[in-house]
């Protein structure tokens, strides 16, 4: 598993955190910078300052800034994240709290899963922050299971020019996590990280984001999943009444 370095240099980690925001999640002004940071509104304004001198990032006319041209295209996700990671952050404490386990939000982005939210867990063995981080989504949990939710041809559309895919053999696998209602990343990902996922859908009944318990392969027990897919499924229910009240 890949964790934070105990060495790490803040400023290095906000700077590059702030690129990957800009090219995942288009323009932020300032004080979105700061905030997703946990910084100051004058260190988010140097920071960004930096960036746009390394052509990392660019400032439109309405002061905002956005990914400049040394940051590559980014396949855009039609979720609402801000929405999202808003409502779901405080269910995702509480279920980091319930299972002592890290726990993650992450949304569809063309063949990739996009994290844009993680808990950690307060254990000395733990899986670490994913935010910021693309994994193909037909490997993560929370990846099969927005597959799971795209219609055939959505899905054959979407890995209609992949050729690291067998597309008969996804479809059998989406087939048992719409049956089962979740799904299960088995270090497809990352040796020794084991990972439980579960989508939450919108008032109009679209599934636009996922939720999963991450944890290290040596604590993964079998006869715990009823327990840990029973505190998925309470946390996904809450989020979805939490995005309800927000679209009346």
């Amino acid at each position: 598993m890949k964790n934070k370095p105990p060495y790490a240099i803040d400023s290095v980690d906000h700077a590059l955190h702030l690129a990957q925001l800009l090219q995942q999640e288009g323009p932020l002004r300032v004080t979105d910078a700061a905030e997703r940071l946990g910084v100051s509104r004058s260190t988010a304004h140097r920071l960004l300052a930096m960036l746009v001198y390394r052509d990392f990032a660019e400032q439109e006319d309405d002061r905002r800034y956005r990914a400049g041209e040394v940051l590559r295209p980014a396949e855009a996700s039609a979720a609402p994240v801000p929405l999202l990671r808003r409502t779901a952050l405080p269910h995702l404490h509480a279920l980091t709290e319930r299972v002592q386990e890290s726990t993650n939000l992450m949304v569809l982005a063309g063949t990739e899963v996009r994290f844009v939210a993680t808990v950690e867990c307060r254990q000395t063995l733990r899986v670490g922050d994913r935010v910021g981080r693309a994994l193909p989504a037909h490997l993560t949990s929370g990846g099969k299971v927005l597959l799971a939710a795209l219609s055939t041809a959505e899905l054959s559309s979407l890995y209609a020019e992949s050729d690291d895919v067998d597309l008969a053999r996804l479809r059998r696998q989406l087939a048992l996590v719409r049956k089962r209602g979740f799904a299960i990343n088995d270090q497809q990902t990352e040796a020794g990280l084991t990972a439980l996922g579960m989508g939450i859908r919108d008032v109009a009944g679209l599934t636009r984001a996922a939720l999963s318990i991450a944890l290290p392969s040596a604590r993964f027990d079998r006869d715990q999943v009823i327990r840990w897919v029973g505190a998925l499924a309470d946390t996904v229910a809450a989020v979805e009444r939490d995005l309800a009240q927000h679209s009346v």
